[in-house]
This record gives C-alpha cells, sequence and structure tokens, in this order.
C-alpha cells in the first residue's frame, strides 16, 4: 500500500509537460518538442521565434502565422534576436533569402 501511495504523490507532483503543435504555413502541424521557443515582445512583425539546433530548422511566427525556414546557422537565429529592427532583419536576411533559394523546406 505505501508503494501505491508513493507512485500516485510521484505523479501528482511530476511537472506537467504539454506537448505544443503548431500550425506551419505549407506545412501544415509541427511539434515544438525538439525547438527551443521564444516569445518576442519587442516586435511588431515577430511574436515568436523557434529554432531546432539539430535540423538548423527555424519556426517565426508572424502576424499570427508560422513559417518555416530550414538549414538556418545559428549565427542568423542569433543576430535576429539581437537586431535592432527584428522585422526589417527578418525581411532582408531570412524572407529574401529564402526568395533567392536559400532556407527553403522543401515540400
Amino acid at each position: 500500500m505505501t508503494r501505491i501511495a508513493f507512485v500516485v504523490a510521484l505523479i501528482l507532483t511530476a511537472p506537467w509537460q504539454e506537448a505544443e503543435t503548431v500550425e506551419v504555413n505549407d506545412l501544415g502541424p509541427v511539434d515544438l518538442a525538439s525547438f527551443n521557443c521564444q516569445d518576442i515582445t519587442r516586435s511588431s512583425v515577430i511574436s515568436r521565434v523557434c529554432y531546432d539546433d539539430r535540423s538548423r530548422r527555424m519556426l517565426v511566427q508572424r502576424h499570427a502565422i508560422y513559417h518555416a525556414y530550414c538549414d538556418v546557422p545559428t549565427n542568423i537565429r542569433d543576430a535576429l534576436l539581437d537586431a535592432r529592427s527584428m522585422g526589417r532583419f527578418y525581411q532582408i536576411n531570412v524572407e529574401a533569402a529564402r526568395e533567392r533559394g536559400h532556407y527553403g523546406c522543401g515540400a
């Protein structure tokens, strides 16, 4: 009986981590378990940036829609997060780069 009470106590006191899945433009649902996400409060354009170090995949939530970018170097992610104007940096160095054939995730 003591073991059962102990197991129940462990279950009830364990921190609950709910899996988060977001809908990504042109990709569908993406599980954020492997991503490190940062909520952004200082930009009127970008509200969240999520980055997966292993796959070098970055998700940017822009105007409530997530956009995916693949094979993004960590220095680009860091520069985006440190930019004086995140929206401007994003447009010039991430979105425009994708239009030139970089950071695309394919279909």
